[in-house]
Parts: structure tokens; sequence; C-alpha cells
């Protein structure tokens, strides 16, 4: 049984775009994020995080003390995303939410001394992220690059 894009093609019109599997970038996003959150997993379980769990916790070894609003604003999420993980998170003792002096409208987050010290039992992940990954300093870079570029283009849009 013939398409339209079958006779679009026997016609000499240039093809359309294809809805094969295999040609999606979405699918290739997709299917790599679940390959790669899937081998964060085992390391994690050990650390007693989640994926998300543990970015947040990125961002607090980096800059503790900073609002909710921020901490959003880094991780792409919204604040009724953002809540459940950190009343996990507080209440697993990694991290205190408390109300800003300087603005009460504002809750800074902060990491408690468990939060600091789980900082050294983390400082492997990466490194066995980046052997599971394969790929050379250049192509992690690239790799980095355009997934950057493909979030800052899609965030205008």
């Amino acid at each position: 049984m013939s398409t339209a894009g079958d006779i679009a093609n026997t016609a000499g019109a240039a093809p359309g775009p294809s809805l094969l599997l295999d040609d999606q970038l979405c699918f290739a996003l997709y299917a790599a994020s679940r390959a790669v959150t899937a081998r964060y997993r085992p390391l994690l379980d050990e650390l007693g995080l989640t994926y998300p769990q543990y970015l947040v916790m990125l961002v607090l070894w980096e800059q503790d003390s900073i609002s909710v609003r921020d901490l959003g604003a880094a991780l792409h999420l919204e604040s009724s995303t953002l809540s459940p993980l950190l009343k996990r998170l507080e209440a697993g003792g990694l991290l205190r939410r408390e109300r800003r002096q300087d603005d009460e409208r504002s809750v800074a987050i902060l990491l408690t001394a468990s939060g600091a010290q789980l900082k050294d039992r983390a400082r492997n992940v990466p490194v066995d992220i980046g052997q599971a990954l394969g790929l050379t300093p250049e192509q992690h870079t690239m790799a980095q690059q355009l997934l950057r570029l493909l979030t800052a283009n899609v965030d205008q849009g």
C-alpha cells in the first residue's frame, strides 16, 4: 500500500520530515538520559539519594545558602517540583530551610553538617559516570556544549 510520502518521493518531490523513531533527536536524547540516569542509580543508592536529590546537593555543595528561587533556576525546575525534593532532603537531615533575614518572603536552603559530609562520599560518582560514558575529554566537552546550546535554543523558542 502506498503512502503520501511514497507518492511524493516517486513524483520527484523532496521527502518530508521523517517519522522513523531512529531519526528523532528527541528519542536519542530520551534514550541517552534514561541510560545515564540508570547508571547513576546504584551509585546514588549508596548515598541514599535519588538523581534529582543528587542534583540539588551538587548545587548546594557548590553554593551553600541559596534561595529556593535560585536553586530552581539552576536546576531548571519549578518550585512545585522542587519543594517535595527539599522536604525529603530536609527530613533526611541533609539540608535545612530558613526564612531569609533580609527578605522574609524568600527561603534560604542551607547544608547541614551531614549534607556537607556527604560530599566526600560522592566524590567518585562523576569519575564512575565518566568512565561509563566512555567519551574522550574533547567529546565530553563537545556533548556538553551541544546540549547546553540545544537547551538555550528550546528555552528561547
